[in-house]
């Protein structure tokens, strides 16, 4: 399928239908008002060597080379053309909390939206990295593969709240673990000409883990090279947790007492220690970027993409010929074209 660099030079096609119009009606005019002077065929006879095949033939060649100079114009691109491309960055998830718990405002506006903001400050400090973004709360979900598409992980990013997963809980350690398998291997890199990016995990939570042994999969993660930093939101102290973003009510339990979530940040260094990470309070995200800037940018995969390739030098070379025929053409008579002439009529 052919496309266009500059759709709007194509509007000055219309310059070649009004040059046909005209054509058509000079050439009217040109034949009435010959035979005013005199019959037709006897001009014929008195001019000899005039030949009208030879105007015709000079006119639709200089329509077609200036129809085809408007689509080289154009910029046409036609086909396909492979590129490979390769890059140099590091592959990092972010695994956040989605659970309940990260609806409390003790950070405003709220755990979750801040940390929301994090990422996407991250994301804009990203270049030619790769970032997957997996949700968890009594379990973990892939919300987006490993990716470059930057724009997607926001779009996707806007919409993690705790509704989308179905049990609540925070399994720091599910999460870590599915990050783990995230990542391409070192082997399939290797194959496919790149070498293994840094990896690192980012667990964006309040650290109340009730569900696994979060530590262990992190020391796990740090076996395969994979570093595990944790960011931590929330008030020791703990305070309540509304029904709702921006609500009145609080959550209760079963026995009717107002639940309260903690930090626990003594939990998140000992998943960091572990993971051979770092922790960071979630208000200094500088230094999560930093921390993230320390990790080594290593030659990734090669990667190929498909662009249009140029196809306008095409249309400008057969213009440029036709051009050329057009100069020429003489008007005088040519025994080739008066065979060729379509609009002889026999007598």
């Amino acid at each position: 399928m052919i496309q266009f660099a500059h759709k709007e030079i194509l509007w000055f096609l219309f310059s070649a239908l009004l040059m046909l119009a005209g054509y058509i009606v000079y050439n009217r005019h040109r034949r009435r008002a010959l035979e005013k002077i005199g019959d037709r065929w006897l001009m014929g006879d008195l001019m000899p060597d005039a030949s009208g095949a030879a105007h015709h033939w000079k006119f639709f060649l200089l329509l077609a080379g200036t129809t085809l100079l408007i689509i080289a114009a154009a910029g046409p691109r036609l086909g396909s053309k492979l590129e490979e491309v390769e890059q140099k960055g590091r592959e990092i998830i972010i695994a956040l909390d989605v659970s309940n718990s990260m609806l409390a405002e003790d950070v405003a506006p709220s755990r979750l939206e801040r940390s929301k903001q994090m990422i996407r400050r991250m994301v804009d400090k990203m270049s030619n990295d790769r970032i997957g973004l997996i949700v968890f709360a009594g379990d973990a979900y892939t919300q987006i593969p490993i990716t470059d598409d930057y724009t997607s992980v926001k779009m996707f990013l806007a919409g993690a709240g705790p509704e989308m997963v179905s049990k609540q809980g925070t399994a720091i350690g599910s999460a870590i673990g599915l990050a783990v398998r995230s990542f391409s291997s070192p082997e399939e890199e290797s194959r496919e000409g790149g070498s293994a990016a840094s990896r690192g995990i980012v667990v964006i939570t309040d650290g109340e883990n009730h569900e696994d042994d979060a530590v262990g999969e992190a020391a796990r993660a740090a076996e395969k090279g994979i570093r595990v930093f944790t960011v931590g939101l929330g008030d020791p102290n703990g305070v309540p947790i509304p029904v709702r973003p921006g609500s009145t009510a609080k959550r209760r339990d079963r026995e009717g007492q107002v639940v309260v979530s903690k930090l626990n940040e003594q939990l998140l260094l000992e998943v960091a220690r572990a993971g051979n990470g770092a922790y960071i309070a979630g208000d200094r995200i500088n230094s999560l970027i930093d921390e993230l800037d320390q990790l080594q940018k290593t030659e990734q995969k090669t990667k190929v993409f498909s662009e249009y390739a140029e196809r306008f030098q095409y249309f400008a070379g057969f213009a440029l010929i036709l051009l050329l025929l057009e100069v020429l053409i003489r008007t005088r008579k040519n025994p080739v074209l008066q065979k060729m002439n379509p609009f002889r009529t026999e007598g």
